[in-house]
């Protein structure tokens, strides 16, 4: 053979591995690489309130979209590494939110026999409204950490690609802040700044028509939750769960429904006595909220595809359920 035609071989044979079809679209597929995470705090001066973060950044030095974490009642900033860093290796820069007044320093120094009562006085309407100023005082710290030349996040941040996400009692703050309406209308937390969310062990309004309340969130949403999502504190039921995702019409909208998933599969630590959390849930929460996060926040259609299509079951079993609405399938 001579060296033109080998030549040619080579060439044509480069062509054909150009123009094969590129492997398919995997939420799951990260690089080989250690995430370090970094603590700060934001000092809301407003009103005289301290918060600490952790924030998981990916490797590249480029500017990442953001996506906020907020604990549950009880949490911290140090809760479900599993999240941060995976959705770091995928290329965002995770947030992860403490809220003092019904974080882990209501509980840590109680006594035993205590705690319960503590963390039931916490879930209040104070920490609640405490909660929904919390999340616009850490997105104007962080925009201000990323154009300071001298901070460890300067020119780290896309603030232009923000999603916000939580559990339970920050479930709720991620409804507020997605746009949920209170007290009847009369009262809103929505962060205009905020492009997607995703609700772990979502929750109905207190009190008034959930209708009425869901109907002002008009941002792309993801809800998680489970067939024995009941709450350790309050009287929430798994079946009060299932009252949120029918009244985002305004919002394209997702939803599965983990088989025996309780409230707390979706964190890394059961209650005591509970049995070890099944890593299936994780699994398949990482895979589906990689999607929706590829999809919404870096607009990546072929996300968007494995979210509509047959692919997202992939990593549910059959009992479990997984849904969208007629806006989550629009083009």
């Amino acid at each position: 053979m001579n060296l033109n035609r080998a030549a040619f071989l080579v060439v044509a044979a480069s062509a054909r591995l150009l123009a094969a079809d590129p492997a398919p679209y995997d939420p799951l597929k990260v690089a080989d690489t250690k995430i370090e995470s970094q603590t700060f705090e934001v000092k809301d001066a407003k009103r005289d309130r301290a918060l600490p973060i952790r924030v998981y950044l990916p490797a590249s030095d480029k500017p990442a979209p953001v996506v906020l974490f907020s604990h549950g009642l009880g949490g911290s900033r140090d809760n479900n590494p599993y999240l941060g860093n995976h959705w770091a290796k995928r290329g965002y820069a995770v947030v992860f939110v403490q809220h003092p007044g019904s974080d882990e320093s209501v509980w840590k120094d109680a006594p035993a026999a205590e705690r319960m009562a503590d963390l039931k006085k916490a879930a209040s309407l104070e920490s609640y409204l405490d909660r929904g100023k919390d999340i616009p005082a850490v997105i104007d710290a962080l925009a201000a950490w990323n154009d300071g030349k001298d901070h460890a996040l300067h020119g780290r941040l896309d603030l232009e690609h923000l999603g916000m996400s939580g559990h339970s009692f920050g479930a709720q703050t991620t409804q507020a802040v997605a746009g949920q309406s209170l007290a009847r209308g009369r009262m809103s937390f929505v962060e205009p700044r905020i492009d997607a969310a995703v609700m772990m062990s979502p929750s109905p309004p207190a009190m008034g028509d959930p209708a009425a309340a869901f109907a002002s969130i008009k941002i792309p949403c993801l809800l998680m939750t489970g067939t024995l999502d009941d709450s350790p504190i309050g009287n929430t039921t798994p079946a009060d769960r299932l009252k949120v995702f029918p009244h985002l019409n305004q919002a394209a909208a997702w939803q599965v429904v983990f088989d025996k998933a309780t409230h707390m599969a979706f964190g890394e630590r059961g209650l005591k006595g509970e049995s070890p959390i099944d890593p299936r849930y994780h699994r398949a929460i990482l895979a589906l909220t990689t999607a929706f996060w590829d999809a919404e926040l870096k607009g990546d259609p072929t996300a968007k595809s494995w979210l509509n299509g047959e692919s997202a079951k992939s990593v549910l079993i059959d009992a479990d359920k997984w849904e969208s609405n007629a806006k989550a399938k629009a083009p």
